[in-house]
């Protein structure tokens, strides 16, 4: 048994003699047992390709990563996972709302074919920017003087962060705010351990007892730092936000550009941040590791590479992408739609959009888009501005049916800001479940330009069910194992609630692709489940009438009528698992699928190509010569891969902004036999389908639809309201229902909405 004592005075002098504690100080008993003997062998035998103990594996390099953890913890540094986050001003950066992001550094141990690695790259993680709490809410909330302040909006932002008080440099929890102001709020005084008002003010006690000069204050709700039922106030100008306090919030887009902007570096640069870094952590003089056998180059680990040939991509004649680049600029879209009966609809005051519509009718017109004039442009009455989301959009489709003399094939709408904006969600939700009308929400800049336009006019094609483009090998019909046989592609992703919220449920979606033996367009299926589930557990649904009402039914149905084929073959694209969870993909998901298709009344199994793509890890690719990013199509398949299962890393992009990520691609099952070379050049043609640019991506294009459809269909439901007090419905279990996604109007459902 271990006696622990956390004092202003330290530890007692003497075991036998009991100590006055003074204010604030606490005294633990911690019992540290034995738990077990990790050996490091199985990391030496799955380096020769032995895994036969997988946990053996797991246990002793979690071992070797728990070092790195506590070598940063004793520095003081924040830890988050196998990050670490050291409190240096240089190190944080302004992305606006008393949020900033704090560079840090990744360092965790892998085994790989060259050997066992220490994997270490520049991290970032947002944090509350430190300092006085006054600023913190003046720049969190945008306003200039502290009257302007929503004090509800502050108290759900302030609730448990930590604050220093400057009066006594003790560190509080905030649990509130006061329900009075300072000067009227009573001051509480512990008596016998309990709480019990006395006839002065917080501000008196402060000013008056304690000779504390308080300058704003006494207007001001106090910080309420105590417990539910022993309340503690402090003045607000007394009270300093720590440092080192995670955003685990969504950011905004002006955060995001912000964040983009100011943190990214270029190859070179990075390169020698990390090294830096490895001077300063000076992990080859570490004691605990030493003693383990672990030595550290101080190099970075050479690897050979292949750059795959460019796709050529067809349209209504070849392009030949240029470093992952190419343009339509006076060329016709491969097959380009007409839309005769369209409105504009604005929701902004700063946009002309007569001129916008003729713009966007002259773009098109030379992308082969035939575009009459819309038949009305419907502004937002102005005294709605201020009115709730719902009753902006109810009242502006009010407008849309008196003006027009039946529905519109397509709606343009205007937005102050798109992606922030509290219209998006119930505006597309109005648009696709409801009325079955395609839409495109843009908020345009001051200057449009001619490549804005034709960006705009991608994505309205695609969702017209336009082609913008294809690969020339599918325009001859001659993709390898493809072509030959009917093969449906699949794209699934999860999408979670911000990492504080608990109570939004995760959004998957799964794309299919269609018209075999193309691989450009594609639908999408979504539905909801319990938050933070990350394995799909609706691919196949069996309902009480012995029904399917799962996501590949859709797919499957749709892939027969565009294809007049069932699916012999499926090579599927999973985003979004970590290693941990690849056999749950392949014991959970796989499953389910298969069912769906059997259910259909096929007694024969498709051969699966099961692939796990990965952006969120922390190996980076760099030329041995020259400053600039790895040129797309850069493969790597040797020296830092897994020692035994089939992985590589692909740079499919043009890395023109920072430092290149490449995807990470890991070969779960491959029963369709694709050949290295022909897998390898079949995802960089992926990469070359996505209908929303004329750039390569830098992941296969069904991933990426799968996390759109993901993204926009979580929009229709405003989870941003649901509070943690709000009533649920529960389910004869006693478990709360998730409540399920609207569906997509008939007229819709198969397009790619999403685009």
């Amino acid at each position: 048994m271990l006696s622990l004592y956390c004092s202003e005075h330290g530890s007692p002098s003497s075991k036998n003699k009991r100590t006055k504690c003074s204010i604030g100080s606490k005294s633990f008993n911690i019992e540290i047992s034995y738990a077990a003997k990790i050996p490091l062998k199985p990391i030496a035998l799955a380096l020769k390709g032995n895994e036969a103990d997988i946990g053996g594996i797991q246990d002793a390099v979690r071992v070797l990563d728990i070092i790195l953890r506590q070598q940063a913890a004793n520095r003081g540094c924040l830890l988050v996972r196998q990050s670490f986050f050291h409190d240096d001003a240089r190190n944080y950066t302004d992305v606006g709302q008393g949020v900033s992001g704090l560079r840090g550094f990744h360092s965790s141990f892998r085994t790989t074919q060259g050997g066992f690695s220490l994997n270490m790259d520049v991290s970032t993680t947002m944090v509350l920017t430190p300092g006085p709490v006054k600023d913190f809410l003046l720049v969190n909330q945008n306003v200039r003087e502290l009257r302007e302040i929503d004090w509800d909006k502050a108290r759900r932002m302030l609730k448990n962060l930590r604050i220093k008080a400057t009066h006594n440099n003790r560190e509080f929890k905030i649990i509130g705010l006061s329900e009075m102001r300072c000067n009227q709020q009573l001051y509480v005084q512990l008596s016998n351990g309990d709480a019990e008002n006395v006839e002065m003010t917080v501000y008196e006690y402060f000013t008056k007892h304690r000779s504390i000069p308080l300058t704003y204050s006494g207007f001001l709700p106090c910080l309420d730092v105590g417990k539910p039922k022993r309340p503690n106030f402090l003045p607000l100008e007394l009270c300093s936000l720590i440092s080192l306090q995670r955003y685990t919030k969504s950011l905004s887009s002006m955060q995001r550009a912000s964040l983009v902007e100011k943190s990214r570096q270029k190859p070179q640069e990075r390169i020698r941040t990390v090294t830096d870094a490895m001077r300063t952590y000076r992990y080859d003089e570490d004691p605990l590791l030493s003693e383990c056998g672990i030595s550290i180059e101080k190099k970075l680990t050479s690897v050979n590479g292949r750059i795959l040939d460019t796709p050529k991509v067809g349209n209504s004649e070849n392009c030949f992408p240029n470093n992952g680049r190419w343009n339509f600029n006076n060329k016709l879209l491969l097959k380009a739609t007409s839309i005769k009966r369209w409105a504009v609809v604005n929701f902004s005051a700063q946009c002309d959009t007569s001129r916008l519509s003729r713009d966007l009718i002259n773009c098109g017109r030379k992308k082969g888009i035939d575009i009459e004039g819309p038949k009305s442009l419907i502004d937002e009455y102005p005294q709605l501005r201020r009115s709730s989301p719902l009753a902006r959009v109810e009242s502006m489709f009010e407008q849309v049916r008196d003006k027009l003399p039946g529905p519109p094939e397509f709606i343009l709408c205007l937005l102050p800001q798109r992606k922030n904006s509290d219209i998006y969600g119930p505006w597309k939700k109005k648009c696709l479940s409801d009325f079955g009308i395609v839409t495109q929400c843009i908020s345009p800049p001051r200057v449009i330009k001619d490549q804005y336009l034709t960006n705009v006019l991608l994505k309205i094609n695609s969702k017209l069910g336009g082609i913008n483009s294809m690969l020339e090998v599918e325009l001859t019909r001659s993709i390898p194992f493809i072509t030959q046989t009917p093969t449906m592609i699949l794209g699934m992703d999860v999408s979670h609630g911000s990492p504080g919220r608990s109570d939004v449920p995760s959004v998957a979606a799964v794309v299919g692709s269609l018209e075999w033996p193309y691989i450009t367009k594609y639908r999408a299926s979504v539905r909801t489940q319990s938050p933070k589930l990350e394995m799909i557990d609706a691919l196949y649904k069996p309902t009480a009438n012995n029904t399917d009402d799962g996501i590949m039914r859709e797919l499957f149905i749709e892939f027969y009528k565009t294809s007049g084929a069932k699916p012999k073959q499926i090579v599927i694209f999973r985003d979004g698992v970590s290693e941990s969870q690849f056999n749950q993909v392949l014991n959970i998901e796989l499953p389910q699928i298969i069912k769906a298709y059997q259910h259909l009344g096929e007694t024969d199994v498709p051969k699966f190509t099961v692939i796990i793509a990965q952006k969120n890890h922390h190996t980076k690719l760099f030329k041995a010569e020259g400053t600039d990013n790895v040129p797309p199509g850069t493969v790597v398949d040797t020296t830092v891969v897994h020692p035994r299962n089939y992985d590589f890393y692909m740079c499919a992009h043009n890395g023109a902004i920072g430092t290149s990520r490449p995807a990470h691609y890991h070969v779960l099952v491959d029963e369709i036999g694709f050949s290295p070379d022909v897998l390898q050049n079949l995802i960089h043609s992926l990469s070359y389908v996505y209908q929303r640019s004329t750039t390569a991506i830098s992941i296969v294009a069904p991933v990426c639809y799968a996390h759109l459809a993901a993204a926009q269909m979580g929009q229709f439901m405003k989870f941003d309201d649901m509070s943690e007090n709000s009533s649920e419905v529960m389910t004869s279990a006693g478990v709360a229902a998730v409540p399920e996604l609207p569906r997509l109007h008939k007229n819709v459902e198969a397009s790619m909405f999403f685009c």
